[in-house]
């Protein structure tokens, strides 16, 4: 039996969503339940990609189906599709399994020629309209088929109301209107060498490979790779029968949602044109009016429509965008689909619809996109300032958020014109941690080089600041001060824009709008909590940042970076006189410096989460990145230190390495310089004893980085219980505490069997693991990346969600391998895959105690956390 690629709307249904699409399938849907929907069908996904195998073209068998089922749609419409005297219509829509931008625009009108268009007209008596109707077909044919620019159209358009000395496309008569196509007709030749196609059936056919070309078009390609949509999903295509709302003031069209797309207020939204077809609702060629207006004009059409809108939502069960036509006083739908909202409304209507009873909480907590809650916890330009701005470039959507503010090219000075009041973006070529100081202090952070990973991109999601980096058309120069955009320059004290959410530069300040956490929110997130199995931690390595993720839900410290405790003013000198150091005794002295420093830091820290678990990790980056780069900087060591400028140079030039990420970090640095992990681990025990008044079960964890062999693990572990149990002995005093490991580099997962027996936990370090096992660097990998990306080499980015297949089978072989040699060990995430959605689903597969991520990750891991459970039930 040959391979079914066409189906009437009557013979699928709402599950038919893969092979139909999304608009196919509610097609369906509508149709059996009832509801008034012009008839037709639709060309399957499948028969997508069968014509990219079939290089581009349609086959003989797909076009004999298409004309099969147009001639039962002929049957139940009692017309023929090329009858010169009462012609059928059609309208041409593409339809993918999941609704996005740049797919093909709608084609109305088609079946329309130069004899075909006499027939309708008198078909209706109605000349005007039907001139109307191949004006526009022609135009939409014409820009949406064949890619003749609109504008050619618009202008014609445009110069004939001006010369009638009109405003509304209405206001145009039949003979006007003729005029019109002929001349619409003289463009298509112009740009095509050939005369507007004539035959119905080309017609269909060309609007058909329109739809199936315009699935690998350049936007739509940019779009699922941001989303993450396969692109061997394909699209529909949906060819129905037209009704037509320009027949004069008995009809009209419209778009509506059931409930407020922005607020998500259970009240009609929406707006519709009396004597009007679909595009003009949007173009803003006439102002339309609020849908509660048409029950003024038309109550029985309005009661119908409310009706309806009812009968869909309790349906769907969910709220529905519906698009709708008015022929001559009849009701048509031509749409509905579960309608895109913000984040807030997301929420809102969620729960509403558990308290009216059409949803169970676990259904509520699948109809809100993890990833959308950014929107509520990081503020957002204005819309309609958003409108008026002019867009400079556009880099990688780091960290969410908006910002605006002066531009400043160097920590210090930002800090200096933060101190004055000021608004301060950081701009930079990439940062590193010395720009710690400046990044705190800022509203925004702009990057020309790294990734979604880089340095600057993981510090602003932690601090909940919005970022832009890897912009690659921008030129910065740090010693000039100047940002450079194509031909224009920015200095510094120019005030740009920047928004983290969709990675675009603006040229000027832009108001912004407010986030904010609705009373809802809250107990959408006690659900939420009802149904999540792992644990959720933050990344946090100051009390402030730990307090943000408490207020987020947080349910400990998963990463705790202490190299970031060392960058502040009054620290970095004694940090760098312990590295310069080439004594033990000068080192150790350096270390005392340090050590009460860090007793504070963690004391802190301690204090704020209570007796939740807190992660701290130990000394982790090169040395050579906390040694200052500038003359003075070394001098001012060299003399306190009391030795040469000299000697200090040769000692900075001698720690520099050719690859630091593979080098000298890590555990490494505790085996090679043991002291400065007793000093850490002396820390953070004092701090412990210390808070143990005020928090009984106390019970820090201390986690060693990079470890690559279990005798790693054990040297770096004796040295820290030997130095544990001497503050024991002089504290007279005692706390429990846990020693484990992170999981990063790939011979830890091979070997985690022997690994855990030194280990009371494991931590994956995603970002390391996943640079180790690719052999890419991180913070380059962004330069070739979107080259994967735009050539389906990759459909997904490595650093942004986890590698299920390569590095997901080292993780689940640590997993399987750990536990057996410790049934007790403690598994979590702490890179920033963890607030990653995908990858919190798949953590949760792997049987993870928890994951950690940024504080502003928190709610986005929770509530996919809680879906992973979902899934887990419904397979």
């Amino acid at each position: 039996m040959a391979k079914k690629y066409v189906y009437d709307f009557k013979e699928g249904n709402m599950s038919m969503r893969g092979l139909l699409g999304g608009k196919g399938a509610n097609l369906a849907e509508m149709t059996n339940i009832g509801l008034p929907v012009p008839q037709g069908f639709t060309i399957t996904t499948e028969a997508c990609l069968k014509y990219y195998d079939e290089d581009k073209k349609l086959w003989d068998e797909l076009l004999k189906e298409i004309d099969e089922h147009l001639e039962t749609v002929e049957k139940l419409q009692g017309k023929k599709f090329s009858d010169a005297n009462d012609p059928l219509l059609f309208s041409v829509r593409s339809g993918a399994v999941i609704s996005m931008p740049g797919m093909m625009d709608t084609i109305l009108n088609l079946g329309l020629n130069d004899e075909t268009v006499k027939g309708l007209a008198r078909a209706t008596n109605n000349e005007r309209f039907a001139y109307d109707s191949y004006r526009r077909f022609i135009q939409m044919f014409s820009d949406v088929a064949i890619g003749i620019p609109k504008v050619l159209f618009d202008t014609k358009l445009d110069n004939m109301k001006e010369n009638k000395g009109v405003t509304q496309d209405t206001e145009l008569d039949a003979n006007d209107l003729k005029k019109l196509v002929e001349q619409f007709k003289e463009v298509y030749k112009q740009e095509m060498k050939e005369d507007f196609p004539q035959e119905p059936k080309k017609q269909l056919y060309k609007a058909v490979e329109a739809v199936f070309s315009s699935w690998n078009n350049n936007r739509a390609i940019v779009y699922r790779n941001l989303n993450g949509i396969s692109h061997d999903l394909g699209t529909a295509v949906n060819v129905q029968s037209m009704v037509f709302g320009n027949k004069g003031e008995t009809s009209g069209t419209g778009v509506a949602f059931t409930r407020n797309p922005a607020t998500g207020e259970n009240k009609l939204f929406g707006e519709f044109l009396m004597n009007a077809q679909g595009e003009d609702v949007v173009a803003g060629i006439r102002t339309p009016k609020s849908i509660d207006t048409l029950k003024d004009i038309n109550p029985d059409c309005y009661k119908q429509f409310v009706d309806t809108t009812h009968i869909l939502e309790n349906h769907y069960k969910d709220m529905q965008d519906i698009e709708f036509t008015i022929e001559e006083g009849r009701l048509f739908f031509l749409q509905t689909r579960n309608g895109k909202r913000t984040a807030q409304a997301a929420v809102n209507v969620a729960v509403d619809l558990v308290e009216e009873g059409l949803l169970t909480k676990e259904e509520a907590i699948m109809k809100v996109e993890p990833k959308q809650l950014d929107q509520l916890l990081h503020p957002t330009f204005e819309i309609e300032a958003l409108k008026k701005a002019t867009m400079l470039t556009k880099g990688l959507p780091a960290s969410p958020g908006a910002a605006s503010g002066k531009i400043y090219f160097h920590a210090e000075e930002a800090v200096e014109a933060s101190k004055k009041g000021e608004e301060v973006l950081l701009v930079r070529q990439e940062t590193s941690p010395e720009d710690i100081e400046g990044m705190v202090c800022s509203q925004g952070i702009l990057t020309s080089r790294g990734g979604m990973t880089s340095h600057a991109a993981v510090v602003a999601r932690g601090m909940g600041k919005c970022c832009v980096a890897g912009c690659s058309e921008v030129r910065v120069d740090e010693e000039l001060k100047t940002l450079r955009v194509g031909d224009r320059v920015f200095k510094e004290g120019d005030e740009i824009s920047l928004d983290g959410s969709t990675g675009a530069v603006y040229d000027a300040k832009i108001a912004k709008a407010k986030a904010e956490l609705s009373g809802k929110f809250g107990k959408f997130m006690e659900w939420v909590n009802e149904v999540k199995r792992l644990g959720v931690y933050t990344n946090a390595d100051t009390p402030r940042d730990a307090k943000q993720g408490r207020i987020f839900g947080a349910e400990g410290i998963g990463l705790c970076r202490t190299e970031h405790m060392f960058f502040s003013e009054n620290r970095i000198p004694a940090v760098r006189r312990m590295i310069i150091s080439r004594s033990l005794e000068e080192r150790v002295k350096a270390l005392n410096e340090l050590l009460p420093m860090q007793r504070e830091d963690f004391y802190g820290i301690f204090k704020e989460m209570r007796e939740y678990p807190v992660v701290i990790r130990l000394l982790d980056p090169p040395l050579h990145e906390f040694l200052p780069k500038g003359e003075k900087d070394l001098q001012d060591i060299a003399n306190s230190m009391g030795i040469s400028y000299e000697d200090i140079r040769d000692r900075v030039i001698e720690l520099e390495e050719f690859n630091p990420m593979l080098g000298h970090r890590g555990c490494r640095l505790a085996v090679s310089y043991p002291e400065i992990a007793r000093m850490q681990a002396r820390a953070i025990i004092e701090a412990a004893i210390e808070i143990k008044s005020e928090v009984p079960n106390i019970k820090p964890e201390i986690m060693v980085p990079l470890v690559g062999h279990v005798n790693e693990l054990k040297f770096v572990k004796e040295q820290m219980v030997d130095e544990i149990n001497k503050v024991f002995a002089e504290k007279g005093e005692k706390v429990e505490y846990l020693i484990g490991t992170m999981i990063e580099v790939p011979r830890a997962a091979l070997t985690a069997d022997q690994i855990a027996t030194e280990a009371d936990f494991f931590s994956f370090g995603t970002n390391d693991l996943t640079q180790m096992t690719f052999g890419f660097s991180r913070d380059d990998s962004s330069k070739f990346l979107a080259d994967y990306n735009n050539k389906k080499v990759f459909d997904f980015a490595p650093f942004e969600q986890v590698d299920q297949i390569g590095v997901g089978k080292l993780m689940k072989m640590a997993v399987e391998d750990g536990r057996k040699s410790n049934p007790d060990l403690i598994l979590g995430i702490c890179g920033e895959h963890g607030g990653d959605p995908s990858s919190v689903e798949f953590c949760n597969a792997l049987g993870l105690t928890y994951v950690s991520c940024s504080p502003y990750r928190v709610p986005i891991a929770r509530l996919a956390a809680a879906q992973a459970v979902i899934k887990q039930k419904q397979k």
